[in-house]
């Protein structure tokens, strides 16, 4: 093994090559002194720095890579409160929404209209919070549930389905829309 190191490394180190007898020594000096220089030599795999800058394919991502985490339901950017929390496949998103604002509001009240780039939460018939999504859904094959949380928060479950199936949103929320009166 730390022959075929040096025979890699030697063009590099001869000038700082010592003969010592413990091989070891020698071969992390060698390794040593090419971290210091952050070369490493790959030239037996065949790659080039455009190789390493072009983007992954998208099939290695299909239906394997679920991506989740949570968002601020708040206008306000000093304001965290990860009432957002989604699941994101290739093709869909799974989204619960934990609103502080909402606190007090009976489930059986609120609905969800879908377009294809917001939401709208309507407490009897009013529009009373929305979002930008992140990207372009297909309205018609979404789905919502809401029920009775805890601390008289209620809970909206949201299915969004992508309108372009195997793109990434890498979120759900993309803004805060301007008429959430909460």
């Amino acid at each position: 093994m730390y022959t075929s190191i040096l025979l890699l490394l030697a063009p590099l180190v001869v000038s700082s090559f010592s003969i010592t007898s413990n091989p070891t020594r020698a071969s992390t000096s060698c390794l040593s002194a090419l971290q210091k220089r952050n070369e490493i030599d790959v030239s037996d795999l065949g790659l080039t720095m455009e190789d390493l800058q072009k983007p992954l394919p998208k099939e290695l991502f299909s239906d394997a890579l679920t991506l989740s985490g949570y968002q601020s339901t708040s206008r306000l950017p000093e304001v965290d409160d990860e009432g957002c929390y989604w699941v994101e496949n290739a093709d869909d998103l799974d989204v619960t929404l934990q609103i502080p604002g909402l606190r007090g509001q009976p489930a059986a009240c609120l609905s969800v209209l879908f377009s294809t780039t917001t939401i709208s939460i309507t407490a009897f018939g009013r529009v009373v919070y929305s979002v930008i999504q992140m990207g372009f859904s297909d309205p018609d094959d979404c789905s919502f549930i809401t029920e009775d949380g805890e601390g008289m928060v209620p809970i909206i479950q949201l299915n969004i389905q992508k309108r372009d199936k195997g793109e990434r949103w890498g979120g759900y929320i993309l803004q805060v829309g301007e008429d959430s009166i909460l």
